[in-house]
């Protein structure tokens, strides 16, 4: 059993940084490919992010490349995202997520086995 959880939300201002952490009890997550994904008030989650196990791949939605960075410490079990020059269409609730799957569509949110509660970040203007 896993259980994911983000930490690091909060409220900025457009053009500051934050970086959500995402840390597991149970399972190593260091064989897990692991996602990022979001979801503001009346849209459908979307995917963020994404790093295989091995951390030599890694993904970005086309919105967040150049500002985010995801990365992972698997001695430590868990999984970043480092945000910068947050803008506020990135408000939104993140959510951590972790496959055991290989070889398929980490940005598809069905490829994942676990997800996190979800962590609020709220970028005003």
């Amino acid at each position: 059993q896993v259980q994911l959880v983000e930490t690091g939300g909060g409220l900025v201002q457009a053009g500051d940084s934050l970086r959500l952490s995402c840390g597991s009890s149970g399972r190593t997550l260091s064989r897990a490919a692991m996602g990022w994904f979001r979801q503001a008030p009346g849209k459908e989650r979307e995917f963020v992010a994404a790093i295989r196990w091995a951390s030599t791949t890694t993904y970005l939605a086309d919105a967040v490349a150049g500002r985010f960075t995801i990365s992972r410490d698997n001695a430590k079990n868990t999984l970043y995202l480092q945000m910068n020059d947050l803008k506020p269409e990135d408000t939104a609730v993140y959510y951590c997520a972790a496959a055991w799957r290989i070889n398929s569509d980490y940005t598809n949110s069905g490829t994942y086995d676990y997800w996190g509660q979800g962590a609020q970040v709220t970028v005003s203007s």
